[in-house]
């Protein structure tokens, strides 16, 4: 068989066009195969969080501000406390930085490794906090919508935000530069330039 495909243009031409058909096949089933996950390993996003006893504040853009009230107060009545060593650095004016992982993952591990680099940071409290145990942080992890592991939530110290801070979440690997560099905007005061292109 093997020497009619080497032997026989035609044959050969027969078995390409069974392979992009089932590639277009599976592109299609895929939807697309050009998805936000996959094509963006280390996405970005920050909304407002709470990190009083239980709230989520930022209302979801799909139900309208009405609906996204509601959402928010069940969010915040359903959310658990945030652990006692969080709110300790947040009100010590320290930048929280989460680190969700999972054991097992290569991402998870490269990102444990370079967030170990905030040791240097005297205003970084670094929590890393197995994916199971993330319903313990939902009063944070809601408000800035974490939807995968690995994921790097810095939150503002509260020294920048009184009442209600902001926070950070990057997905996937993050570099030791870039995790320093997450801590180092979550604590900036000054100006900002939007970006025009």
């Amino acid at each position: 068989m093997r020497e009619a495909l080497n032997n026989n243009p035609l044959a050969q031409a027969a078995v390409v066009g069974v392979l992009l058909v089932c590639v277009a096949i599976f592109v299609i089933s895929s939807g697309g195969g050009g998805g936000e996950e996959g094509a963006e390993p280390a996405a970005s996003g920050s909304a407002s969080v709470s990190t009083t006893e239980s709230a989520a504040t930022e209302p979801a853009a799909a139900g309208g501000l009405a609906g996204g009230l509601t959402a928010i107060k069940q969010a915040a009545s359903a959310a658990p406390p945030l652990p006692r060593p969080l709110m300790r650095a947040w009100k010590a004016n320290e930048t929280p930085v989460l680190l969700f992982v999972r054991d097992g993952g290569i991402d998870d591990r490269l990102v444990k490794t370079a967030t170990a680099g905030l040791a240097g940071f005297r205003n970084a409290a670094v929590f890393i906090v197995p994916a199971h145990q993330i319903s313990r942080y939902a009063a944070i992890t809601e408000g800035v919508g974490v939807d995968r592991v690995p994921a790097l939530v810095v939150v503002t110290p509260r020294r920048l935000d009184q009442s209600v801070p902001t926070a950070s979440v990057s997905y996937g690997f993050q570099s030791p530069e870039s995790v320093a560099q997450a801590v180092i905007d979550a604590g900036y005061r000054g100006p900002t330039v939007d970006y025009h292109p």
